[in-house]
């Protein structure tokens, strides 16, 4: 009798101990899950705040779209990097404490992308205007100075930067450059053993709604993106050092410079806040109760049976180590063999390259076609991408469960939503701005006559006795519509007021209908594009919101496609090789090459203090629009090409069989998921279109 009570007792204290270490478990889960979502959101927050900066720090840095386009891959790089580390040893290891150093070192690199800010010196967007600390600005303007030298004004101007002032342009840049590539350094662990981890640590059959909830969660790091760029690009970037009443520039002006550098402060100090509850997690937790039973035999076998069989692996590891790398080059060689992967991965680089190129560059567009400021453009572009691509995914997915498409039927459903994507994409052409008509660049100096070349535009009657300085950007808007380069080559002669109100007379190149203008006066700004340009934006607005949403309607079976084609037990090997293959021929080259053939649209270049070139102040509309678009056109073609080839090479080889694409979906979406790169690339992937 006692025995039994003795019995009793002891279940009855088991029970709250085994209740205890389950809520301990669910406790620790869900604190990882928290903690996960914090650090997607920091992830996406970062990738945003860069992609909507890229403009920005084109200008404070005096660089080139190539340049900026370098600085754009680098984060790739920097991936690159170490996948391989992480993808190999991580599961090995302390996967949140890796997680945690890689939030981190994420954030380290944002705050290192923002720190040449505070070593620059102020900002001149002009080569006339100085600031001093101890004293207000100073504006000196020339005006068209008949026989006089230009001399003492470069004399001036050499003073100021022999004292206090710093060059704006140097290299700098590469401080950007190494930050972005400590980004991609951190960010690389987060997405493959984070999501992981869940796999293994969530109940039986959750793990599919924790990852769905986390992606849906990792969408608030887009929206705060947008919404912090468009409230700090409105801010003067030297915001706090200078008097913002002597800034005679305004954010629609081709020169502005937001304060792009507290973006990406914002987004290292979240990043480093969400590595905190990392390293306060285990590195296993307790698996689900039916885990337990299931290796409890194992568990009571024992101790010196367990340190036998360790002793028979150490030996046994220089073998091993072999067989994998065999195994490894035999996978390898079968992927590389299998047509159906091959042109798969083929196609998805195209597409691929021509989302990176366009969302790098597309701010950018915006900007210089429609004449929108950058925070209008980021607050418009956020508002109309987000909700096209999340509709997009989700009407995708649906339709693919929906109807459970064979395999030859995901292929075409892909194709059919490339080919929507593809025709709405070409509407853009009709909707490209013509030139402005600028004096000196589209026209002649006096207005009257268009220029063959905006190279050379020979001087006219009314100022080439003015000794102007060819390489200035000081734009004026004259009455008659046309923007004059600065107040010297529009012949002016005198002007009043200050700052921001200061007016030109006596400007002796404004004409009207080959007679000079009554109204000959002038004030600072390039003219307003046209009304036909505007319209044409508003238009703009809903062909990318049909092309955004047509192209996410085919994302999900597009990575169908990828994983489906190969042996069961290749599917992890065929998502890695895709990212890296992504990352590696699309990641890095394509802001690159986007950016050199977008350079050679520039009209007018400024010319930094070494007299070499430097940041673009205006484009030809029509040859930056026919750039831009055909080059996407170009990667979207073969693509379309390539889908047609796959579809018949799929029914070539699944003739007969009804493969249902549905069948052991979750099985195998979760198979692919264990891999340690698949997750990265579903984030990329969203990321990039």
């Amino acid at each position: 009798m006692m025995d039994q009570n003795h019995h009793s007792d002891k279940t009855t204290e088991a029970q709250p101990s085994e209740k205890r270490k389950t809520r301990n478990c669910c406790n620790g889960f869900k604190m990882f899950l928290a903690a996960l979502s914090l650090s997607f959101i920091s992830k996406a927050l970062g990738a945003i705040i860069m992609k909507s900066s890229i403009t920005q720090i084109e200008r404070r840095f005096d660089i080139s779209s190539s340049t900026v386009g370098l600085i754009d891959g680098s984060f790739e790089i920097g991936n690159l990097l170490v996948i391989v580390f992480v993808s190999y040893f991580g599961a090995k290891l302390h996967r949140p404490k890796l997680i945690g150093i890689g939030c981190i070192v994420m954030g380290t690199g944002s705050i290192l992308t923002a720190l040449p800010h505070f070593f620059m010196g102020y900002y001149r967007y002009s080569k006339d205007t100085t600031f001093n600390p101890s004293e207000n600005s100073t504006l000196n303007l020339p005006t068209c100075s008949i026989n006089q030298s230009l001399l003492p004004n470069r004399t001036s101007l050499e003073v100021v930067e022999k004292g206090w002032e710093k060059d704006s342009g140097s290299y700098m840049w590469i401080y950007v450059l190494m930050g972005n590539m400590l980004r991609g350094i951190g960010e690389t662990p987060i997405g493959p053993l984070g999501i992981s981890y869940i796999d293994d640590f969530a109940e039986e059959g959750h793990s599919s709604l924790y990852l769905g909830n986390l992606l849906a969660v990792t969408m608030i790091g887009p929206i705060i993106g947008f919404v912090l760029v468009s409230q700090f690009s409105k801010m003067y970037v030297d915001i706090g050092y200078v008097d913002l009443s002597t800034i005679r520039i305004t954010p629609k002006d081709s020169r502005w410079v937001g304060a792009w550098w507290l973006g990406f402060l914002a987004a290292g100090l979240i990043s480093i806040i969400s590595s905190i509850p990392f390293f306060f997690l285990p590195k296993t937790l307790d698996k689900p109760n039916k885990e337990k039973k299931a290796s409890a035999s194992s568990i009571s076998l024992p101790m010196k049976n367990e340190e036998k069989s360790q002793m028979a692996s150490l030996t046994k590891t220089g073998q091993n180590v072999t067989d994998t790398i065999t195994g490894f080059l035999q996978s390898l060689k079968s992927i590389l063999t299998n047509p159906l992967y091959v042109l798969t991965l083929f196609l998805t680089l195209l597409q691929a390259s021509s989302h990176i190129g366009s969302v790098t560059y597309v701010f950018k567009y915006v900007e210089q076609q429609y004449g929108n400021s950058a925070s209008e453009t980021s607050i418009l572009l956020g508002f109309i991408t987000i909700p096209s691509l999340a509709a997009g995914m989700f009407t995708g997915g649906f339709i693919v469960k929906k109807f459970k498409f064979t395999l030859v039927g995901i292929a075409k459903f892909s194709l059919c939503t490339h080919l929507m994507s593809f025709l709405f994409h070409l509407l853009n052409f009709a909707l490209i701005c013509e030139n402005k008509s600028v004096a000196g660049l589209t026209l002649t100096y006096d207005g009257n006559n268009p220029v063959a070349s905006h190279v050379n535009v020979p001087l006219s009657y009314c100022n080439s006795d003015c000794n102007c300085d060819p390489t200035q950007w000081e734009p004026l808007c004259g009455s008659n519509g046309i923007t004059y380069i600065s107040p010297c080559l529009a012949g002016c002669t005198s002007s009043t007021g200050s700052k921001k109100s200061i007016v030109f007379h006596n400007c002796s190149c404004v004409e009207e209908n080959g007679f000079q203008s009554k109204n000959n006066s002038m004030k600072l700004g390039e003219c307003p594009k046209s009304d036909d340009c505007r319209r044409k934006f508003y238009i703009y607005i809903v062909v990318q919101i049909l092309t955004l949403f047509s192209a996410a309607l085919g994302s999900t079976s597009n990575i169908m496609l990828i994983f489906k084609n190969v042996e069961p037990e290749l599917k992890s090997l065929a998502m890695g090789f895709h990212s890296l293959t992504i990352r590696t021929l699309g990641g890095i080259p394509a802001p690159i090459y986007f950016g050199a053939l977008i350079d050679r649209a520039c009209m007018k270049w400024s010319i930094n203090n070494y007299g070499k070139q430097g940041s673009c102040r205006i484009y030809n509309s029509l040859l930056y629009g026919h750039t831009f678009f055909g080059l996407t056109t170009g990667l979207k073609f073969p693509a379309l090409v390539l889908f047609v080839v796959l579809i018949f090479a799929m029914k070539k080889k699944y003739q007969g069989k009804d493969i249902k694409a549905s069948e052991n979906e979750t099985k195998a979406v979760n198979e692919a998921n264990s891999g340690p790169l698949i997750n990265d690339v579903k984030v990329d992937h969203e990321t990039h279109i």
